[in-house]
């Protein structure tokens, strides 16, 4: 199993940015896990962001394509989201996931999964 804990979220204005780091304690080897993003927002349903596959592929949801990016470093057992040019859209509880397969790109494949982390972007 493997147990994630992520941080960096906050309050940040329209147009901000911030960076998610979500930090991996596991028996297995950190690189034997997909990693991804996701996030849930008020009223809404949970949302695939990104991931990024066991050998550094990305993958991004249309809405945060060209603005987030996910990254991972086996070293540190850590995996990453740069997310630039924040809107009011963006607000939402950012979770991290692992999976045991190569990728994911919806939740339904996730094995584990932090608490999450709040963003909140003001207009």
């Amino acid at each position: 199993q493997v147990r994630l804990v992520e941080s960096g979220g906050g309050l940040v204005q329209a147009g901000g940015s911030l960076r998610l780091s979500c930090a991996a304690a596991s028996g297995r080897t950190f690189r034997d896990y997909g990693m991804g993003w996701l996030r849930q927002a008020p009223g809404k349903e949970r949302e695939f962001v990104a991931a990024i596959s066991r050998s550094d592929g990305t993958f991004y949801a249309e809405p945060v394509k060209g603005r987030f990016t996910i990254s991972r470093d086996n070293a540190k057992n850590t995996v990453y989201l740069q997310m630039n040019s924040l809107e009011p859209e963006d607000t939402a509880v950012y979770t991290c996931a692992a999976t045991a397969y190569y990728y994911c790109l919806d939740y339904g494949c996730y094995d584990y999964w932090g608490q999450g982390t709040q963003v909140t972007v003001s207009s």
